[in-house]
C-alpha cells in the first residue's frame, strides 16, 4: 500500500510540476507576443507597458503555486531536509512575488482611479 501511495505521489508530482511549466510557458509567450505589439506601436503608454508585467507575473505566480504543490506531494512520501527546504524556499518566492504583485495591482488601481477623477 506504501508503495502504491508513493507512486501516485510520484506521478501526481510530475503532472503538477508539468502543469507548472506549461502556465509558465504560456505566460511567456503571451509576454513576448504583447512586448512584440508594443514594440510595433510607437505610443505605448505607461500603463500598457506595466499592464503587460503585472499579467506576466501573474502567470509566474500561478506557476509558482503548481511548483509549489508538486514540492508539496513530493515531499509528502520522502520527507527530508533537503527536501522541506526546496518547499520552503519555493513558498518563500511566491509570498514574496503575491506581495509585490497585489502591492502593484493596487497602485495601478489607485493610477487609474486617479486619471478617472480627473477625466471628470
Amino acid at each position: 500500500m506504501e508503495r502504491l501511495l508513493g507512486l501516485a505521489a510520484n506521478y501526481l508530482g510530475l503532472g503538477l510540476e508539468a502543469l507548472a511549466l506549461l502556465v509558465i510557458a504560456v505566460g511567456g509567450v503571451e509576454a513576448a507576443i504583447r512586448i512584440a505589439r508594443l514594440l510595433l506601436r510607437r505610443h505605448a503608454g505607461e500603463a500598457e507597458r506595466r499592464g503587460l508585467w503585472l499579467g506576466f507575473a501573474h502567470w509566474l505566480v500561478a506557476g509558482l503555486t503548481f511548483q509549489l504543490a508538486a514540492d508539496i506531494v513530493h515531499t509528502t512520501v520522502t520527507p527530508g531536509w533537503e527536501e522541506i527546504g526546496r518547499v520552503a524556499a519555493i513558498a518563500a518566492i511566491r509570498t514574496f512575488l503575491t506581495f509585490f504583485l497585489d502591492r502593484d495591482i493596487e497602485l495601478e488601481r489607485r493610477r487609474a482611479d486617479n486619471d478617472n477623477a480627473k477625466r471628470l
